[in-house]
Parts: C-alpha cells; structure tokens; sequence
C-alpha cells in the first residue's frame, strides 16, 4: 500500500494531493494521499511531495513544526521526494537571494535563484521536455526559481524548456521549477511515484 505524503503547510496542497491520487489510479496502485503537518504523520509514508507557495514561510513553518529535520533524514535514507516550485527551493543546496534565517532541506546538488522570474505576473505556461516521455508537457511557471547550476553529476536534469533545465533529480530527489499539478496531466507524478512502487 502506497502512501504519499504533501507537506501542507502554506502553498497549493490540494492540487498535488489531487494528482497523486489520479496518478496512483493511472499506475493501477491502491495507496493512499496525506496531507501532513506533524513530523508524525511521517510514519509510514511512502513518498512526499513538498507543493509550491511561499518559501520562506514554508522554512519557517517546517522548521517550527519540526518537519523539516524529519524530511531532510528521510530524504536521506531514500525516501522519494519531490518539490515544485517553492519546494526545489527547499530541496537545494545552494540559493540565491534566501533569507539569513531561511532553512532547507539541501538534499539536491543544486543552485537556484529564488525569484529569478520576477512577479507573479511573470508567470506562464510553456511546453516542456521531459526525459521519460516523447509528448510534450505543459509547464505552468508562478513566480518560478530558476536552477542556475547543477553543483554534481549525481543530478540528472529530466525537464527542459527549449535547451534551459527546470528539471532534475538526484536518486530519490526530484526537483522542478514548474507545477505539474495545475495540468490535468499526471505523466510526472506518475515518474515520481514510479520511485516509490
């Protein structure tokens, strides 16, 4: 029994909850979605999936609520993760304009740029390479990050747009600068979910 867990703290939760369960159901999995808060919750988990949203009140909320350590061991013991948007920021090693006080989970071998591009109206929907599947996939970019340098070749870049990375992964670790939740197509969290099954 597959159980996957989205951090939900701040961000867009229910969406990516929504995609998991129609992926599991596409991948013919029985399994079941979480929506975590408490490092508790974390027993048994399967796979987490850390949304998009603010990500300095994402720090500040996981650090306070002592998530963040939690997800950082399981992360490194080899539990599945996946962030988008806010979470690639939280995911990384190294970011660009992060706060003093900010902290992250730093288990992707990555330098990204918080607001690389720009405001909220900046944002767009672009098509996207991705390395598992020759169809297109419609990338939905709010306020993105940007991965500026891959910082090992353990990190494996799987989504481009045009010849730009906005996507990686490390083992376990997937990260992207885009929401594959905001699409009705599952393609990448049935990928991700794949590292758990």
């Amino acid at each position: 029994m597959v159980k996957v867990g989205v951090i939900g703290l701040q961000g867009d939760v229910s969406e990516h909850m929504d995609a998991a369960k129609k992926a599991l159901e596409n991948l013919g999995v029985s399994g079941e979605v979480a929506w975590l808060r408490k490092p508790e919750q974390l027993e048994g988990i399967s796979a987490i999936i850390i949304p998009g949203g603010e990500s300095t009140t994402i720090s500040r909320l996981m650090v306070k609520s002592s998530l963040l350590e939690s997800a950082k061991r399981l992360g490194e013991e080899g539990l599945p993760i996946m962030g988008t948007c806010a979470g690639l920021i939280m995911l990384s090693k190294e970011v660009i304009g992060a706060t003093p006080e900010q902290r992250f989970l730093e288990l992707l071998d990555v330098r990204v740029n918080r607001n690389a591009y720009g405001r909220q109206v900046d944002s767009f929907e672009a098509p996207i390479k991705l390395a598992f599947s020759d169809e297109p996939f419609t990338g939905v970019f709010i306020r993105a990050p940007r991965i500026v340098e891959l910082l090992s070749e353990r990190v494996r870049p799987i989504a481009w747009l045009g010849d730009r990375v906005v996507g990686v992964e490390q083992d376990n670790v997937i990260g992207l600068e885009f929401h594959p939740e905001l699409t009705d197509d599952t393609r990448v969290h049935e990928y991700f979910l794949g590292k758990a099954l």
